[in-house]
């Protein structure tokens, strides 16, 4: 089976954000798996006003040549790992809005959560759950939670803790099966 690409999207715009020394950790340790091909996706690089779709994604008619440019970058690949902040208890407005701009890009392929926060982001992934059922796409249950009290140096510098090595070779080797597998669902 041919190896199957993965992107890791980076789920916060913020300045000064967390989320890009937790994206590249991901990104440095995926990089070592050798039957997946993985890549970053900065939702910095898609800058996606407010849904401005005025048609359900779910037609898959797109106006905006954002949206275009978007759709053809997620339709890239055959799962995904959603790196988020937790913000008020849920995911990011950017990402939560880059998701919304979609549907049958999504389906029948495979997702995975990494998360940091305060209470390392859970509640956050559990919205993206939902969301990802909803959109036909298929989480897988291991998920790595950072905390920003103890895997970051003054609530900035990012620090992971040896243990997430571990989770993170879980959460590759279910998504990589997951995504795998779907591909035969999609053709």
């Amino acid at each position: 089976m041919s190896n199957v690409k993965l992107a890791v999207i980076l789920g916060s715009t913020r300045p000064g954000r967390n989320g890009e020394a937790v994206a590249n950790w991901v990104l440095t340790k995926a990089k070592e798996r050798p039957h997946a091909d993985y890549e970053l996706i900065d939702l910095l690089d898609y800058p996606l006003p407010h849904l401005d779709e005025a048609v359900p994604a779910s037609r898959g008619v797109y106006a905006g040549e954002h949206t275009k440019a978007w759709s053809a970058k997620i339709k890239e690949f055959d799962g995904y790992i959603f790196v988020t902040p937790e913000y008020n208890h849920s995911t990011s407005g950017v990402l939560k809005n880059a998701i919304d701009y979609l549907y049958t890009e999504w389906n029948n392929k495979a997702a995975a959560f990494v998360s940091y926060g305060s209470l390392g982001g859970t509640r956050a992934v559990e919205h993206l759950r939902a969301i990802s059922s909803e959109l036909q796409l298929a989480h897988v249950r291991q998920q790595l939670s950072f905390s920003l009290f103890t895997d970051f140096e003054n609530f900035s510098v990012f620090k992971p803790s040896p243990v997430h090595d571990d989770t993170a070779s879980v959460l590759f080797d279910q998504l990589e099966s997951w995504a795998g597998a779907l591909k035969s669902v999609r053709s």
